[in-house]
């Protein structure tokens, strides 16, 4: 898949990505930590061949008015129409943000670093994991939520790491001119990681049973990622759909988000009918907690359908 993205419209949807408002910081809450009780679950585990994938809830947080979000351009009622039909309110939307660790036998592969306020390290820590053992960092996109993680305290979180990213992704935001909020985050956070950094093109690998696939259009470089052990496969599907119900009941609605919204739909429909198609699980960055989950065709658009025990690590 390789469809073409606007300088022009990559700076209008990333200008105010949906991180304004306080986070609920799921992993970092004081009353959680503070709360009598077993610590709050950060992780869930699936077997996939000889690999462990572990998704790690980062953090969370609630938004008002989503339909500007996620459906601009559809009226009203058909916006409530299609929230009541899948009981959810059309006022308000929780967001996740989902990481993930993917133990291949061989190397621990993280999977984009969260908001950088300390989620991921307790999520990692729940899961028996440090951040001097993992050994790959990809970078799906350079969206804030996704490379917020990289640097804690002005030095590589993940030291012993070496990391991956889509070329056409880091060639288009290192580029910026200071003052854009996501050029000025990739110069903190990316640029000085660099020199460590493999730069990726659709197809290309990341290690054994892990490929690359171009899903352009949420951003220049958006990349989601194939994993495949023993005959057995899973998409990483980062931000190619931002909501469970909206995104797959109606993929061609623009999110506001999304930098070319017209490429982002077209991958939605690609990466989602193949999913439908071939029966193969997904892992979405912003899916309900623990992000796993089937897709399936409905009129004219798809069903989400959450994991339950299938996979069972």
């Amino acid at each position: 898949m390789s469809f073409k993205i606007s300088r022009r419209a990559a700076l209008t949807g990333a200008a105010a990505l949906p991180l304004a408002a306080p986070l609920i910081a799921t992993a970092t809450s004081a009353q959680a930590e503070n709360a009598a009780g077993p610590a709050p679950q950060l992780t869930r585990s699936f077997k996939l061949g000889g690999f462990t994938v572990t998704t790690l809830l980062d953090a969370s947080a609630m938004r008002e008015g989503p339909k500007d979000l996620f459906a601009a351009d559809a009226s009203a009622e058909e916006f409530q129409n299609l929230s009541e039909e899948n009981f959810i309110p059309s006022d308000s939307v929780q967001f996740y943000f989902t990481p993930t660790l993917v133990d291949t036998g061989t190397e621990k592969v993280l999977f984009d670093t969260g908001l950088g306020q300390g989620g991921i390290h307790k999520a990692l820590e729940q899961a028996g994991t440090s951040p001097d053992q993992i050994d790959a960092v990809v970078i799906t996109h350079m969206h804030p939520d996704h490379i917020g993680g990289l640097m804690k305290d002005g030095a590589a979180a993940f030291p012993n790491a070496r990391y991956v990213t889509g070329s056409a992704e880091y060639n288009f935001w290192s580029k910026m001119e200071a003052g854009n909020r996501v050029g000025d985050l990739v110069a903190k956070n990316v640029t000085p990681l660099a020199e460590k950094m493999s730069f990726m093109d659709d197809g290309g690998s990341v290690a054994s049973g892990i490929t690359a696939m171009a899903a352009i259009g949420h951003t220049p470089g958006h990349m989601v990622y194939m994993l495949e052990s023993d005959g057995q496969q899973i998409v990483l599907t980062a931000d190619l759909a931002n909501h469970y119900v909206w995104s797959f009941a109606r993929p061609d609605w623009g999110f506001s988000f999304d930098g070319d919204k017209a490429a982002a739909a077209s991958s939605r429909r690609n990466v989602l009918g193949m999913l439908a198609a071939d029966k193969v699980p997904m892992i979405g960055y912003h899916m309900p907690f623990p992000a796993a989950g089937f897709v399936e065709t409905r009129d004219e658009g798809f069903r989400y359908v959450p994991v339950s025990y299938q996979m069972m690590g």
